[in-house]
């Protein structure tokens, strides 16, 4: 590290050129489950480093601007998502990132954030992203900086979302059979669920989902047809539904 330049003290004797400077940064991870696969958020780069690249949504915070306000301004313009459809989302902030080499450019820590969305439209490139879309979570190759690992915690954080919130019912139809509910998880956390254990689960937590009054649905498979639930008033569940171990699809 270069030597600290000298400047003017202030009258609390705090010189604010003491330390060298460096720059702060959002970056985005957005999941959405599509096509009955987990689906990521990604950008290709359009310049230097890493041009051609897939990355995560983000950039650079303004003198004059916090962090969240950043992630939504980059948000809406490197995915071309409306302000109005950014300004909606629910985005959870991760965690800081500040390995010092994490970028090659020069000294740089990135402010994290995480969601899991429902409904989302087909993005456009925007700003110094020369392509933006949806790609299936983990088909992409390396992705730039250390992306891979920031997209890696975020995918925990949405996983273990599922298993004290209400959230998967958001990706389900307004009527539907706990096997498409089961779907949703199975779709996040990559595993596959043992169907008694799961249905026992979600009916034994209050206020997790309702069941609807009418005929059954037919699902297309052998057995007979399903009952037809709605989302419940519960928000988080309690139990929590815990992720299984071992069980990879």
């Amino acid at each position: 590290m270069s030597a600290p330049r000298p400047g003017p003290r202030r009258p609390d004797g705090y010189d604010p050129h003491a330390f060298e400077p460096f720059a702060v940064t959002v970056d985005l991870a957005v999941f959405t489950v599509r096509e009955e696969r987990l689906q990521v958020l990604l950008v290709q780069r359009g310049q230097e480093p890493y041009r051609g690249a897939w990355a995560l949504p983000g950039g650079f915070v303004l003198p004059r601007e916090s962090a969240g306000l950043a992630a939504r301004r980059e948000l809406a313009e490197e995915t071309g998502l409306s302000d109005a459809t950014v300004a909606r989302l629910h985005l959870e902030q991760l965690r800081t990132y500040s390995d010092p080499d994490r970028d090659p450019r020069m000294r740089v820590v990135s402010v994290a954030y995480t969601a899991l969305v429902p409904d989302l439209p087909e993005p456009r490139g925007g700003g110094d992203a020369a392509h933006a879309q949806w790609l299936p979570y983990g088909s992409y190759g390396r992705l730039a900086f250390d992306h891979d690992t920031i997209l890696a915690d975020a995918h925990e954080r949405v996983g273990a979302k599922l298993e004290y919130t209400c959230l998967a019912t958001a990706f389900c139809p307004p009527e539907f059979t706990l096997g498409e509910l089961r779907q949703v998880y199975e779709t996040v956390w990559g595993v596959e669920l043992d169907r008694p254990n799961f249905r026992r689960k979600v009916l034994a937590t209050p206020g997790f989902v309702q069941a609807v009054e009418g005929p059954p649905r037919l699902t297309g498979g052998r057995g007979k047809p399903a009952a037809l639930y709605r989302a419940g008033q519960a928000t988080a569940l309690h139990p929590p539904l815990l992720r299984p171990e071992g069980r990879q699809k």
